[in-house]
């Protein structure tokens, strides 16, 4: 994309953002931006009950006494599924195998906006958990209420009430000793919770509910989706975004084999037909005797952070505690430093998948999205259809860490089931369609300038980036593909930095260390060269690494260990300092010990979003420079996520993430230039081999019984990156700045 385009759009966008009308203040607009969630209704409650706050929206019981679980949150693979149950049925007295459970339905979950920045626990668990005691204390009532009894001495067990005289009644009949209102009120501000130690199901490592049918070959991803009479379609996407399509040869594709039928609007192409192989080829023939003009240029990925900082940007002062660093402390105590890193793909496993059916003037559509309602408003507007007449609901897929093409796709199958009322339409992408248009992790710059005062403590902080949007996720239609290629295209809806303490770009550049005299700028970058939006972790991948790798590097300059100088900066953080400790514990940091000769020992810690989890992570690393590839020996991760509901899952999540992250921060990087993306297959875009994975994790878990559930799924990446980056500095004596740390060149 040249310069005079990117001014051009950025004046576009700026000039829709004047025109552009709203009854929601600024920042509720940016809070739906990032996280999809309708209104608050009483701040006072739990998690999402705040927004949401109708028991019955959260635990429905039958007449026959069967219970339903619902939540807007979605199991994205991370195994929210079974610890969402857990703590729903550990005061229902219930088993999983007991009940329905139903994640992500517009037409039968509550909205908790996107399952997104670790926040599923954290916000839908904490509901679940006070709903379901409130709702437990109800069925009680009920069958007091009918029995003459004394609530309390009543109990729970195994979807009945049991009276002292073992007289019982299922949950059906208990909720009819309610009033007309049954389970359908308002949530109290205060919950009958069970003491956690007795807790039966909460902090037990349940088996997954959804890993059998992953397993076994069974039914587990929409990809398996097989629904009667349903068609087969693909798309031809443009070569390169702002490509038009001038020329097509729809007739000679209609009349191939298997060929139902040939759809083109604009610049938007697909093909239906009978079966998966009928549709793939046709779909190359389309493609070949298509004729496209026009299209944005790239960059040179070398020159890609010189970019970025030359753009317009929304300059946002996020934090400015005590006095400006001054520029004339020695410089024998001051550490700058520039970090960057480039565009990373996805790389989901399964290429993006939906279906759709528009029978009975509703539209419905399968997918894998993250937000299945903030994707509802957007498919809505794209296809003209009120809102109550589109349903999304979430199926599984094979791969997400963020926002990949899930989103597009869903829009494929909607704009293909319009076109073939009644029929189900299965829509995939191919591997080099969902690598060339999937919104990438954003390229990000951030410098840092650093100094310690006479007591060897850290004195000043000033600490600034440079990052394009995290969150391009649906609101709208303008924000999916398929709305851009259409003869009438929709517009995006313009790009909204993500406030703090969340954050986007700025996520987690807010230090959590005791300084005194500290300023933070985020540079948003409202329109950059590449369609960007969110990948697990956000800008904490590279701000923890510039934060840890500067905190080494002074650390050094005090003459202090690496490890006493973090917790001596978290006199104020005790749990930070407990995970700290921990993980030095675990691994055997000896104050002053350096690693033998030919290996690297380095250490990072975060709480992500300074909200979150408190994760402390110290790898052990061999370099084998003349292949210009390291060998991660081990790893010693400690965590604290508050009261932990799965530990197998808890560890499961924290094992995805160090080896996601070594990916990404050793080799991952997208391919591209002025032709356009160049990574369209796995060897074009290498990841991580099983070659590559730590030879060695151990995990521990500082579980806090009784407090607050944080969110752990996002928070091992930033610190685990610090830990690879801090232990190839030791080893090599020299500090690498970019990221991927081993890059080659694009």
């Amino acid at each position: 994309m040249s310069a005079p385009d990117l001014q051009r759009r950025a004046l576009l966008r700026r000039g829709a953002l004047i025109m552009s009308f709203s009854l929601l203040p600024a920042a509720a607009r940016a809070e739906f931006n990032a996280m999809g969630v309708p209104g608050m209704a009483n701040p006072r409650l739990a998690g999402s009950l705040k927004r949401t706050p109708l028991l019955d929206a959260w635990i429905r019981v039958d007449r026959d006494g069967k219970v339903t679980v619902c939540s807007g949150k979605v199991e994205l693979g991370t195994g929210v599924r079974t610890a969402l149950i857990q703590i729903a049925l550990e005061q229902l007295e219930l088993d999983p195998a007991d009940i329905r459970y139903i994640g992500g339905d517009t037409a039968l979950t509550p909205n908790e906006g996107f399952t997104a920045g670790s926040h599923t626990i954290a916000d839908s668990g904490a509901a679940l958990l006070h709903a379901s005691a409130q709702v437990a204390a109800l069925l009680r009532q009920g069958a007091a209420s009918r029995w003459h009894e004394k609530p309390e001495r009543l109990i729970l067990r195994r979807g009945r009430v049991v009276a002292p005289d073992g007289r019982s009644m299922h949950y059906g009949q208990a909720l009819a000793g309610l009033d007309g209102a049954g389970l359908h009120r308002q949530a109290s501000e205060h919950s009958p919770l069970r003491d956690p130690a007795a807790y039966r199901l909460i902090g037990k490592s349940l088996p997954r509910v959804d890993i059998p049918a992953k397993v076994t070959g069974g039914a587990a991803y929409v990809q398996d989706m097989r629904l009667p009479g349903m068609l087969h379609a693909r798309v031809v996407r443009p070569p390169r975004p702002g490509a038009r399509l001038v020329q097509a040869d729809l007739a000679a594709v209609r009349r191939m084999a298997g060929v139902r039928q040939v759809v083109r609007d604009g610049s938007y192409l697909a093909v239906l037909a009978d079966d998966e192989w009928p549709a793939v080829t046709a779909m190359n023939a389309l493609a070949a005797g298509a004729r496209w003009e026009g299209g944005h240029a790239l960059p040179q990925p070398d020159a890609i952070h010189a970019t970025l900082q030359s753009l317009p940007s929304q300059d946002i002062v996020i934090l400015d505690r005590g006095r400006a660093p001054d520029a004339a402390n020695s410089a024998r105590s001051t550490v700058t430093a520039r970090y960057t890193k480039q565009y990373v793909l996805h790389g989901s496993i399964g290429p993006s998948c939906a279906v759709g059916l528009l029978r009975d003037d509703i539209l419905t559509v399968w997918t894998h999205t993250q937000g299945v309602y903030p994707l509802r408003a957007a498919l809505a507007e794209l296809v003209g259809m009120p809102l109550e007449r589109v349903r999304c609901i979430h199926t599984e897929g094979s791969g997400c860490y963020g926002q990949n093409g899930a989103d597009d796709v869903a829009a494929d199958a909607a704009l293909l089931a319009r076109a073939v009322p009644g029929m189900p339409v299965r829509v995939q992408l191919m591997r080099d369609q969902e690598n060339l248009w999937e919104p990438y992790a954003p390229a990000m710059v951030s410098t840092v300038s650093a100094g310690l005062g006479a007591d060897g403590r850290i004195e000043r902080w000033h600490y600034e980036l440079w990052s394009g949007s995290h969150n391009e996720r649906p609101g709208n239609a303008g924000k999916l593909v398929p709305a851009q290629l259409l003869a009438k295209p929709f517009q995006p809806s313009p790009s909204l930095p993500m406030p703090q303490p969340e954050g986007g770009g700025d996520r987690n550049a807010l230090p959590l260390y005791d300084i005194p005299n500290a300023r933070v700028v985020n540079h948003f970058l409202p329109v950059t060269p590449l369609r960007t939006s969110a990948m697990r972790s956000l800008g904490a991948h590279l701000n923890v690494t510039a934060i840890e790798s500067t905190m080494d590097q002074l650390a050094s300059v005090a003459g202090a260990d690496p490890v006493r100088f973090r917790l001596d900066h978290l006199r104020s953080q005790p749990r930070a300092q407990a995970v700290v400790a921990r993980a030095a514990a675990m691994f055997g940091w000896k104050t002053g010990a350096r690693a033998p000769h030919g290996r690297g020992y380095g250490f990072g810690f975060a709480q992500y979003k300074n909200l979150m989890a408190y994760v402390a992570i110290a790898v052990e690393l061999a370099f084998e420079p003349d292949l210009n590839r390291v060998r991660i020996l081990r790893v010693a991760c400690a965590a604290d996520c508050g009261q932990v509901v799965n530990p197998d899952g808890a560890r499961n999540q924290l094992e995805g993430a160090v080896i996601q992250s070594a990916s990404w921060t050793l080799q991952e990087q997208l391919r591209y230039g002025p032709g356009g993306i160049a990574s369209f297959d796995w060897s074009s875009y290498p990841i991580l081999r099983f070659s590559g994975v730590p030879e060695r994790i151990d995990v521990a878990l500082l579980d806090q019984p009784g407090a607050p559930f944080l969110g752990v799924a996002e928070a091992a990446q930033g610190p685990m990156a610090a830990a690879l980056a801090n232990a190839l500095a030791q080893l090599t004596g020299q500090r690498r700045h970019d990221l991927p740390l081993l890059q080659q060149d694009a």
